[in-house]
């Protein structure tokens, strides 16, 4: 099998956990059937607001110091209301969930080479002397993860209904 199929594989199956636990912590979750606009799954309120979702994923398989390394390319050149994104990197076991003005704010654009204006972000810091590679404690406000357990409170906050 291919590298690339290998890692869309890969991708693909992490969409999927990340869909399933946010299943599991109550939301409605709707996939779209075509691969569009960078949406990868939509979850909904019950008072009908909606959030659009890209989720990004990095397996263990990467080089050293990448595994917290996301592009979103050339698909995300400007702020996207009630958009946000899901990255998950295996070799650190964490997810981050990042808006897309917060994605902006934070992520660099390359100004060289074959990718000018490809945007994306390293939530990871990595100890070359160890060899380690760690969520880079800068983005920790945006670190859902604990101890193997996932934080979507952020959507819940988003979407619950105005009294």
């Amino acid at each position: 099998m291919s590298s690339f199929r290998n890692s869309a594989a890969f991708g693909k199956r992490i969409e999927y956990w990340i869909i399933g636990l946010l299943l599991k912590d109550g939301f409605d979750v709707f996939v779209p059937i075509v691969d569009d606009d960078g949406i990868d799954a939509i979850i909904r309120g019950k008072n009908g607001k909606k959030l659009d979702l890209q989720i990004k994923a990095r397996s263990d398989a990467v080089v050293f110091g990448s595994s917290g390394l996301f592009s979103t390319g050339k698909s995300h050149p400007s702020y996207r209301p009630n958009f946000y994104f899901i990255f998950y990197s295996e070799r650190l076991d964490a997810v981050w969930v990042m808006s897309s003005r917060d994605y902006l704010e934070n992520c660099t654009t390359s100004k060289t080479g074959k990718n000018v204006g490809w945007r994306q972000i390293w939530l990871n810091g990595r100890s070359a002397k160890d060899q380690k590679e760690y969520p880079n404690k800068r983005f920790n406000e945006w670190l859902v993860t604990d101890d193997g357990k996932h934080d979507f409170s952020i959507f819940h906050e988003f979407l619950k209904e105005e009294l």
